[in-house]
């Protein structure tokens, strides 16, 4: 990292109070936006979604849970699928702690996935989550909202998604949706938003913007919701959260454009499923891992290769998504 100008404290001053108009300027900007983004017209929901939960069918009115505002993230997981997708994996983190502070605003929070409500369990027992999860595996919920694409239309590289016909690249994307329930227990959807539109409820971006090394390591790494950049997998986020709660140190991130992450360290794969040690004892220090997940990894000990790295030269489009893969991790289409 080159050091930024080195100045006088009163210089420093006259630049920092221009940047804080700009600031206050942008702050103005949200607060206008979000009462833009309020004042949108409702549809009504007439369709009778029931999910698959833990404890047997669930409706979209249950998911409510006796609250009139319902946020839904739709989780990048579809049947078969090995491991979640690394980018909605820490958009649901973010949530573990503030849900007792969205309930109190009248706000449910609840995750939904394509995935069989057997596999969605495994992995969230395994990750601890606490939150709502449920299955839309039996409907069409996330066909009609935008996020899951037909094999037909992911064939013909064609599909519905961020408000625009364009190239999906696998049967799943993320996003997030919004619903109000009125006395009478009719269900209105009132706002969705896709690709990085996430970033707005990631709140660990803000942290890290305003560090000197910000949340890439050089600006060519366009950010997205799921931590890669569009056209390599060089991830925007340090997530070293292991399925245990504890972490494990990152190594420098690989050069911009040399691909897919090929494997993790051994030491901390197996070392994630050893025999319990004490917190501060749970640490490795990976060679291979600048990018590293809190993900649903096994102690498997091989490495794990990005199907998008062996894709060049076969007519793959070098953009193209491959987050939700098997292996669980790898790159994401970046739509603003």
């Amino acid at each position: 990292m080159q050091p930024n100008r080195i100045v006088s404290r009163d210089e420093w001053l006259t630049a920092r109070i221009a940047l804080l108009a700009k600031e206050k300027e942008l702050t103005r900007l949200r607060d206008r936006l979000s009462s833009e983004r309020r004042a949108l017209p409702w549809v009504r929901v007439e369709k009778p979604y029931v999910f698959d939960g833990p404890s047997g069918k669930v409706t979209l009115a249950d998911l409510f849970d006796g609250r009139s505002q319902l946020f839904i993230k739709h989780f990048m997981m579809g049947p078969g699928q090995t491991g979640q997708c690394v980018g909605c994996s820490f958009e649901v983190d973010h949530v573990e702690g503030i849900l007792a502070h969205l309930e109190n605003h009248d706000v449910s929070y609840a995750v939904v996935a394509r995935a069989p409500i057997e596999e969605i369990e495994a992995i969230r027992k395994r990750m601890g989550w606490r939150f709502t999860w449920v299955s839309s595996y039996h409907n069409d919920f996330n066909y009609d909202f935008n996020v899951s694409f037909r094999p037909e239309g992911v064939a013909a590289g064609r599909a519905y998604y961020n408000y625009r016909y364009t190239n999906p690249g696998l049967e799943d994307l993320s996003g997030d949706s919004i619903f109000f329930r009125n006395e009478a227990g009719e269900i209105f959807h009132t706002y969705s938003v896709y690709g990085r539109g996430g970033e707005e409820f990631l709140g660990a971006y803000r942290y890290l913007d305003v560090m000197p090394k910000g949340a890439t390591r050089t600006g060519r790494t366009a950010r997205s919701p799921t931590g890669c950049g569009r056209k390599t997998c060089t991830a925007r986020v340090a997530w070293s959260k292991r399925t245990d709660g504890t972490t494990c140190r990152a190594a420098p991130a690989p050069p911009i454009g040399s691909g897919c992450i090929d494997a993790l360290s051994p030491a901390c794969l197996s070392s994630s499923t050893s025999i319990p040690l004490l917190p501060s004892a749970r640490r490795c220090s990976s060679p291979f891992m600048r990018t590293t997940f809190r993900s649903s990894l096994t102690s498997s000990t091989s490495a794990t290769r990005c199907p998008a790295r062996s894709s060049r030269g076969s007519g793959r489009s070098e953009s193209s998504p491959c987050c939700a893969t098997k292996q669980g991790f790898g790159r994401s289409p970046s739509r603003a």
